[in-house]
């Protein structure tokens, strides 16, 4: 069996993965807050850990691996967005979830075995806080529920900050009700007009760390393997998520490993509406295809800061390219049932090391392109959709990639086909410079030409 290597944010380091038990390794990734279209860094985690996804799968057989990732549909962002619109929440709520779902299917993400919506676990969630009140982890003040910091001696270990950092590095609500100014709501009053759940403490709703607890631990049990999500959740959203799962449930690790992605960058600066550099999945992918965002994601190791640029974009499509086109070349060879490159799988074992894998990519389409006999390219295809599957690359047919990737406004394939027809006829009647002009203007709008003896293949550059 393939040895698993991860960095591991509770122990700083990159450790082996043991899992618990191997005959189901589980995985909690948190999942988006469904009041608004996802942006580009909703979309990199999710590409991230569908590869760990697909490794784990690989590795341990895809019948012994489960995979949770939530969905919030409870939260204070929801409820400014019913104020800002006007719109219903369970409307905004539905509407944003489909489009998520539909972004995640673009960008060839695997479905969870589980997607849970945080309104659905509610009862949970009362339980979990009752165990809490009842050993001591948390108080009652102000009609709020609070976790009580000092209840817990080690508070902070996970982000590795003291009790000043932790203050310091974070908006933290002041509020007279509080023993500690760290100390974090679990459950709080709802007015008549907001979202809200009958409770032993009144009509209210969780906080937003208790969700993810009480739907990781009723999922997965009190101890699962791998906790992931973005570097910007270890403190204070993981620390608190932790620091209650652990204090209710006695003995319990919760998480053993603690995967994060780093922080997304758009040229060089952070992501920010005010900086005018603040992109949603949707605007992307009117330009560009979604694979080549997806390819793009995984051209830095997940866990570095990740710099989106256009021009990195425009480079991943004509990686993509190149890979379409060997495939295109040997579109009638058979393919074989293939386990993917080793290199490719132990790349990916190390930390999910997605840059050195894609250049193990790079030799298998090489190789394909110098391939000579039937035989060597059967092979060659065969194992590069078999490694690319690992990155949850090449997942379309060539004809499919170079004809379907229109940007938003772009000729029809029906409109490319007729000129093509205009052009064909116009050399028939030797009028070459009509026959040029309409190449040109093609090309002016993304569309090349290659004549070749059984006809004109056209593609979208």
């Amino acid at each position: 069996m393939v040895d698993i290597y991860l960095n591991n944010t509770l122990k700083r380091r990159k450790d082996k993965f043991v899992p618990i038990n191997d005959g189901n390794v589980r995985m909690y990734v948190c999942g988006p807050t469904v009041y608004d279209k996802a942006h580009l860094g909703n979309a990199k985690t999710p590409v991230v850990f569908d590869v760990l996804y697909r490794l784990l799968r690989y590795v341990y057989g895809a019948d012994h691996v489960t995979y949770v990732s939530n969905i919030t549909d409870v939260d204070d962002k929801i409820l400014n967005k019913h104020k800002q619109t006007g719109k219903p929440i369970r409307e905004i709520t539905k509407e944003t979830y489909e489009w998520y779902i539909e972004d995640m299917k673009k960008l060839n993400v695997l479905n969870p075995d589980y997607r849970p919506r945080a309104t659905e676990y509610i009862q949970e969630m009362i339980e979990l806080v009752k165990r809490l009140l009842s050993n001591g982890h948390a108080y009652e003040a102000g009609g709020h529920v609070l976790f009580s910091v000092d209840s817990m001696p080690d508070y902070g270990f996970l982000s590795g900050r003291s009790m000043k950092e932790m203050l310091a590095g974070a908006r933290i609500e002041v509020a007279d009700y509080k023993k500690n100014p760290a100390d974090f709501v679990l459950w709080k009053p709802s007015a008549a007009d907001q979202p809200g759940w009958d409770s032993p403490w009144g009509y209210g709703r969780p906080g937003w760390h208790l969700e993810c607890s009480a739907m990781s631990s009723k999922l997965l049990g009190n101890d699962f393997d791998i906790h992931g999500g973005g570097s910007d959740l270890i403190f204070p959203h993981h620390e608190n998520e932790c620091a209650q799962s652990r204090c209710a449930f006695e003995g319990s690790h919760f998480a053993h490993y603690w995967v994060h992605t780093g922080m997304l960058m758009v040229d060089g600066v952070k992501m920010s509406k005010s900086l005018g550099n603040f992109f949603t999945v949707d605007e992307v992918l009117a330009k560009y295809p979604a694979e080549a965002l997806r390819l793009l994601f995984l051209t830095t190791h997940y866990h570095q800061p990740f710099n989106f640029t256009f021009e990195g974009l425009a480079g991943a499509r004509q990686t993509l390219d190149k890979f379409y086109n060997a495939l295109r070349n040997v579109e009638k060879t058979a393919v074989e049932d293939s386990a993917p490159d080793e290199r490719v799988v132990e790349a990916l074992a190390d930390d999910l090391n997605t840059p050195l894998a894609l250049s193990y990519l790079h030799e298998i389409v090489n190789n394909l392109n110098k391939a000579e006999t039937e035989a060597e390219k059967s092979k060659y295809k065969s194992l590069l959709l078999s490694s690319a599957a690992m990155l949850g690359l090449l997942y379309q047919d060539a004809e499919t990639w170079f004809k379907g990737n229109a940007a938003e406004g772009g000729l029809r394939e029906t409109e490319i086909e007729a000129k093509i027809s205009e052009r064909a006829e116009a050399k028939r009647n030797k009028d070459y410079a009509l026959a040029d002009k309409i190449r040109n203007e093609l090309k002016e709008q993304g569309i090349a030409l290659e004549d070749s003896p059984s006809g004109t293949i056209w593609k979208r550059i």
